[in-house]
């Protein structure tokens, strides 16, 4: 079964300081749970088919013009009705003036009403976009997440295997930290997951040997990163030697995570590999391909070898 998310009415208050114009006299917290908004346009004519009374509702200049050209007894009416589906809360945007039958259906019904001096369009735009990532399903993974040129890297591995050492020598060379030990991975659209490390945790890492540390106060705040996409996952793994590694990379590798397919690459650890450089350069290859480049797809046409016969195939060239 999957997991409702919510986020406190309060928090969004907050974020977008958005004016309180009524309050309910309830102290039970409103929460809310949907990331669409509804402008309720039609419902203020009467029609509520498929209408969610768990969106919160805005109003902008044309509902508000829409309404200014009925009589009192039908705005309230129009107005009652809407409030009496219980939605979380009412919010009017461009800092319009409240109609006085807004306020009496909020005292009614134990409505939010609420108001921004922002466009109708703005507010919308950014509220649905801090929903998606405030009520997006969420996993923790223990790992490391690290921003390296630009592109988010997912460390994954069993403990010891020199992820939290790898992120100290990325950080020293300029890249960012996003989290270390548990990683809060949140898939924010169908294509994207962004990563970030729990508040009580954040900025902290752990080197056996010496102990807890404090990338912010260590390195400086431009060492840190509060949230970063997942671009790549890099699995490290003690050195196999019974184990064939790809070494072309004619194609990508994908790790699935919440319904959504990552570029994968599992890299072999053993001493005298640096591990850092190896990302750095794991990390631009990446974005390379993004932009449809492939330079093992080059090398073999350089070499006269037909791209598709290459393809899962381990070839012995250098």
């Amino acid at each position: 079964m999957e997991t409702t998310f919510s986020v406190p009415l309060s928090k969004i208050i907050k974020e977008f300081s958005l004016e309180i114009i009524h309050k309910p006299d309830s102290e039970e917290e409103v929460l809310i749970t949907s990331t669409d908004i509804n402008r309720p346009g039609l419902n203020l004519t009467g029609f509520f088919e498929y209408f969610d009374s768990n969106r919160i509702e805005i109003m902008g200049r044309m509902e508000y013009a829409y309404l200014e050209t009925l009589s009192c007894e039908e705005r309230k009416k129009r107005i009652f009705d809407l409030f009496a589906h219980k939605v979380p809360c009412f919010l009017v945007t461009r800092g319009l003036e409240i109609f006085p039958e807004m306020k009496e259906a909020a005292e009614k019904y134990n409505t939010y009403v609420l108001r921004s001096s922002e466009p109708t369009s703005n507010i919308l735009s950014s509220i649905i976009n801090y929903l998606n990532v405030e009520l997006a399903p969420r996993i923790t993974r223990h790992g490391v997440l690290i921003e390296i040129y630009g592109e988010g890297v997912l460390l994954l591995g069993d403990s010891g295997v020199g992820k939290s050492e790898t992120a100290i020598e990325l950080v020293k060379r300029g890249h960012r930290l996003v989290a270390d030990d548990a990683v809060e991975i949140r898939r924010v659209s169908n294509r994207s997951l962004v990563g970030s490390s729990p508040e009580n945790i954040r900025h902290f890492l752990e080197l056996r040997g010496i102990g807890i540390i404090n990338a912010r106060r260590l390195f400086g705040m431009g060492s840190i990163k509060v949230t970063e996409k997942i671009d790549m996952i890099v699995k490290m793994e003690n050195w196999d030697p019974e184990k064939v590694y790809d070494r072309m990379g004619m194609e990508n590798q994908y790790s699935t995570i919440l319904g959504i397919k990552v570029p994968s690459h599992t890299i072999p650890v053993k001493p005298g590999r640096n591990l850092a450089i190896i990302l750095e350069v794991a990390a631009m290859n990446n974005r390379q391909k993004k932009m449809g480049y492939n330079a093992a797809k080059e090398l073999m046409q350089n070499l006269g070898m037909p791209v598709e016969e290459t393809q899962n195939k381990n070839w012995d060239l250098f």
